[in-house]
């Protein structure tokens, strides 16, 4: 960290093999950006991971994790209409939060300029749907921004922030999962520090901020005389780029990660056609397409997700009468997931065969992998408290899942969690589930981030209306699936200690009647409460409670006082039952190639949630010991 520390920090020029999200972070040193907000969300919780390394005492801007995207979005407006220069990230789905005041950004005067650094996931590697954000560009009059490389993000982050502040408006860098993970050599600038250059400047004349019906036309057209500007921008920047080779008849037309799979597919081509790479997806830049629309006879659109860019690109073919022939997606496996290489050799193979040898065919070989579910960690309370509700509740029940870790409740044997939209939906799902349901007991889990990210207003909502179902908080101290970040339950924030929010204080504080706090590995007492609570009429809750075990356990090593309490199986008395495997299902249980029992020593961590579930006792405590004893 210390070494991070000192690359961000440099101020003289230097180059440095880094992953695009630590790049952009760099960027926004030099670019003098003085606010940074964001909600944590693949592929972009890195960002943060780099910001961290830099001491709060030498961090040249204030960062936060907001309690969700729209929040994070709100504050970093807030903070340009004072004259800062700010950013907000977050990941694909989180735009979907934020939607609500982001649609708003180009109508107004963002006088200190801001960045919407996006994480979009084409292959859904750790979201719910790979949905294409560049259809929010065109809905809300923004700009975007979209490289390939972490030079590109780097340099690009430096050119958005410029545009932003000469026009007073939101840019987007638009960042896939490849791009943010990548690592390349990059060449960076200097930097000044610039001491005490947080703004306070809002002023109304430099508006109107408020959208009122006599102001809609105005600033609308104010947006769309912006994007004219953006438009011309476009024309004149380096950022889009002609490649031009041997082959100029046919013609690729890409962008972003799809540019890079491209490469290494024609890397050894005997003919490598022309390609336009956009670094600008959006406003296009008219010209520059025109002009190579004009000069080819074939032009294929390699485009990820939604056929965003062919569209446009057929329209600018259109009116400008020209006769090329325009080749986008023909089937509908091109609509889906990433354009890894292997897949974009399958696109061009099946277009233009002669650019493919047969040794490129060979390089991406498909390689069998057999399938392997994502699961729990070893002693996580998630495992202990679905396999009680489960015991708990009947087939019939209705279970509803929300986001987090334990989404994977969902999967055998728990198969707990039935349905699921977004974030916080829970609560309201659940509560059209049980109107006038008699029959069926409904209950609905939430995380203890997500409770205060987006899980508020539901709860609120079944007090009001009075709904009749069981919430369960599963309550693990952390927000555990984006990179245990804090959350208002803790008692600290990125920056410092703060005032703990408790859960059950604010649900009484709500006029919840029925509250129970149980820890998730009591079994037992947590299947009891389960059984009562859902038989209560009215919104109830029970706070099931456990500290993350990966957090804990890294965190007890640090300090070298972790104690391991492993288990073992007595085959003496075990009876073959296999709750352990097939209804509890910790990882930490294997069978032999005589279906006999073991404990996987490497993946134990000793947490004895597991010995309640033996109907034989045959799971024991082995002798304590610190850990690296024998």
């Amino acid at each position: 960290m210390k070494l991070l520390e000192e690359m961000l920090l440099k101020k003289e020029s230097f180059s440095e093999i880094v992953m695009g999200n630590t790049a952009i972070v760099r960027a926004m040193i030099e670019s003098n950006t003085k606010v940074i907000t964001s909600y944590p969300g693949s592929p972009t919780p890195e960002i943060a991971g780099a910001i961290s390394s830099i001491p709060l005492e030498k961090r040249p801007f204030y960062f936060e994790f907001s309690t969700n995207e729209k929040v994070a979005t709100e504050v970093a407006f807030g903070s340009s209409v004072n004259g800062n220069l700010s950013a907000v990230f977050f990941k694909s789905v989180g735009l979907n939060v934020a939607a609500d005041s982001f649609v708003q950004l180009s109508l107004l005067e963002l006088i200190g300029g801001m960045v919407i650094i996006l994480g979009d996931d084409p292959g859904a590697n750790s979201s719910q749907n790979e949905q294409d954000n560049r259809h929010y560009a065109k809905l809300s009059y923004t700009p975007i921004f979209e490289p390939s490389t972490p030079q590109e993000v780097y340099e690009m982050y430096l050119e958005a922030t410029e545009l932003s502040k000469k026009l007073k408006m939101p840019v987007i860098l638009r960042l896939t999962t490849h791009v943010c993970h990548a690592k390349q050599k990059v060449d960076f600038g200097s930097y000044n520090t610039i001491e005490n250059s947080f703004k306070s400047d809002f002023d109304v004349s430099n508006g109107p901020y408020i959208p009122i019906t006599s102001e809609v036309f105005p600033m609308k057209e104010k947006a769309l005389k912006k994007l004219d500007s953006v438009s011309e921008y476009s024309q004149k920047t380096k950022i889009n780029k002609v490649f031009i080779n041997e082959d100029n008849k046919r013609g690729i037309i890409t962008y972003g990660g799809p540019y890079l799979s491209l490469i290494d597919v024609l890397k050894n081509s005997n003919k490598k056609p022309d390609i336009l790479k956009l670094g600008i997806v959006y406003p296009l830049s008219e010209k520059i397409i025109v002009d190579f629309l004009k000069s080819h006879e074939e032009i294929k659109i390699l485009e990820e997700l939604d056929d965003v860019l062919e569209k446009e690109i057929i329209y600018l073919a259109y009116k400008n009468n020209l006769n090329v022939k325009i080749i986008g997606k023909s089937s509908l496996e091109d609509w889906l997931g990433e354009y890894t290489p292997d897949k974009v050799e399958k696109v061009i193979k099946n277009l233009w065969p002669d650019l493919i040898s047969n040794t490129d065919s060979e390089n991406f070989e498909e390689i069998y992998v057999p399938k392997r579910p994502a699961q729990m960690c070893p002693g996580c309370g998630h495992r202990s408290a679905f396999y009680a509700v489960k015991k708990a509740l009947k087939d019939k029940d209705i279970t509803v899942a929300d986001i987090g870790c334990h989404t994977l409740g969902f999967l055998p044997p728990y198969n707990m969690g039935q349905v699921l939209l977004s974030m916080g939906h829970g609560n309201s799902t659940a509560a059209g589930l049980s109107i006038h349901n008699k029959e069926r007991k409904v209950v609905t889990f939430i995380g203890d981030s997500t409770f205060f990210h987006a899980g508020l207003p539901g709860i609120i909502n079944a007090i009001f209306n009075k709904h009749n179902f069981t919430l369960i908080v599963m309550e693990n101290g952390t927000t555990a699936m984006t990179g245990h970040q804090d959350h208002p339950a803790v008692g600290k924030n990125f920056n410092s200690d703060t005032s703990s929010i408790s859960i059950k204080k604010v649900l009484e504080s709500f006029g919840v009647k029925h509250i129970a706090e149980i820890d998730a590995y009591s079994q037992k007492k947590l299947i009891d409460t389960v059984r009562e609570f859902v038989e209560i009429e009215g919104f109830k809750v029970i706070i099931a409670k456990h500290p993350c075990m990966l957090k804990f356990t890294r965190e007890q090593r640090k300090k070298g006082v972790f104690i391991t309490r492993k288990v073992r199986v007595d085959k003496d008395v075990c009876t073959l039952f296999y709750e352990c495997i097939e209804r509890f299902a910790c990882p930490t249980f294997q069978k032999d190639s005589e279906g006999k029992i073991y404990v996987h020593e490497d993946l134990c961590i000793g947490d004895g949630s597991c010995m309640q579930t033996c109907p034989s006792t045959a799971i024991k405590p082995k002798k304590e010991s610190k850990e690296g004893e024998k």
